[in-house]
């Protein structure tokens, strides 16, 4: 894992806090006020991005479209602040942060201030109700109180349009992936369980210092042969030839993250050639994938992405997928607000947004073929003025073993 030093960890800090700036400006909002306590337990995901150090007492940070950006915090958490380089003021308190909060936006007086509540999108909805119930409190009787409006679009601008680093950091992340399947292909044989292989890939995660994209007890997924699919906990299903092995498998690597699917057919000896059901589902799963890529570009919602390549596979004659075709990757591995995604209860409003430039999505989905196993695939792919580039070479062909 690569060491930072604190000018450089801050960086990205002050690259999201300046694109936060400007999206305030455009989307005609006059402040965002994040809150936060004992955030090294629990923190609202957005304080990463625009705070980048964790906070004891309850705190509040005022980044406005115009004026200067405010830290209000606990005494002895103002050096760890100041040390960001980040805010413009930092003010301490000792018995309330009320009185100081009041009066700063009585000097930036904002005409509305986006706080992060939200019924769609998980990193937009940080905002505890204890402390949206404090909020009220130190709010109640000023003109702030009637102010207050969910920072939905504003935290998917910050979070989803990624900066130059971020796209260098997920594409690191990915480059590790992909040596790491290259590994697995090498040392995949007949007789290996799903939990063999997932000890082996975890062990060199860990020899390189990272940790994996999501839950390390499901990632990396390995699914052999023709058994339930899902998150899954890798179990004692082995590497059977005649079938295929599945993968899914992302790191984090200095705060980024990768995520991606790949397939290896398991031959029964010399000569074997994959059986024709599983070459037509391979097929068709990649003309699905690379059909959805060719939808994604700038303006274009969510749902429509995710329609194209839904229909590929079912006009196949395959059932659907019963997830969102995409979603976005960057400090978590479901990152950003805006979705690939079929317009379910579910997503909320997330598959409505409008796919944007800086964006970087996953394409997957898959087909089950009886008696064989899961097809899937996940690529990645950073969406550009004119469509989309992948950041990995996409699976076009079925990697054998």
């Amino acid at each position: 894992m690569t060491s930072h030093t604190p000018a450089t960890h801050y960086a990205i800090v002050h690259e999201k806090t300046a694109q936060a700036v400007a999206a305030l400006r455009e989307l005609d909002l006059g402040a965002w006020l994040l809150m936060g306590r004992e955030t090294l337990e629990m923190a609202d995901p957005s304080l990463a991005l625009v705070v980048g150090t964790t906070v004891t007492w309850i705190s509040a940070f005022i980044i406005p479209a115009q004026g200067e950006k405010v830290a209000i915090v606990g005494t002895y958490d103002v050096p760890n602040l100041q040390g960001t380089g980040n805010f413009d003021r930092v003010l301490d308190y000792v018995g309330s942060p009320r009185d100081a909060l009041l009066d700063t936006l009585r000097q930036l007086d904002p005409q509305s201030i986006a706080i992060n509540i939200s019924t769609s999108d998980k990193m937009a909805d940080g905002l505890t109700t204890g402390l949206y119930l404090k909020l009220q409190e130190y709010l109640a009787g000023t003109p702030y109180a009637e102010r207050l409006v969910p920072s939905d679009r504003l935290v998917s601008a910050v979070r989803a349009r990624k900066s130059l680093t971020e796209v260098a950091r997920v594409r690191a992340a990915i480059d590790t992936t992909l040596a790491l399947f290259e590994r697995v292909g090498q040392r995949l044989q007949p007789g290996q369980t799903e939990a063999e292989i997932h000890g082996m890939v975890s062990a060199w995660v860990a020899d390189l210092g990272l940790s994996m994209a999501w839950d390390a007890e499901y990632c990396p997924t390995v699914h052999n042969g023709a058994r339930p699919i899902g998150h899954t906990t890798a179990g004692e299903y082995r590497v059977t030839p005649g079938t295929i092995v599945h993968m899914d498998l992302g790191v984090k690597q200095d705060g980024y993250c990768s995520d991606l699917q790949r397939v290896w057919y398991v031959s029964r000896g010399a000569g074997d050639t994959p059986p024709a059901e599983l070459t037509r589902a391979f097929e068709t799963v990649v003309a699905a994938i690379q059909a959805g890529a060719r939808a994604l570009k700038p303006g274009v919602a969510g749902w429509e992405v995710d329609a194209v390549a839904r229909k590929v596979i079912t006009d196949a004659g395959y059932p659907e997928y019963l997830h969102a075709f995409g979603h976005q990757v960057g400090r978590a591995v479901h990152d950003g607000m805006g979705l690939l995604g079929p317009r379910w209860e579910r997503y909320g409003e997330t598959p409505f947004m409008p796919v944007e430039v800086g964006n970087i999505f996953t394409l997957e989905l898959g087909v089950e073929v009886p008696g064989i196993g899961y097809v899937g695939l996940e690529e990645d792919a950073l969406v550009t003025d004119s469509g989309i580039e992948w950041l990995a070479p996409p699976q076009t062909e079925l990697f054998v073993i």
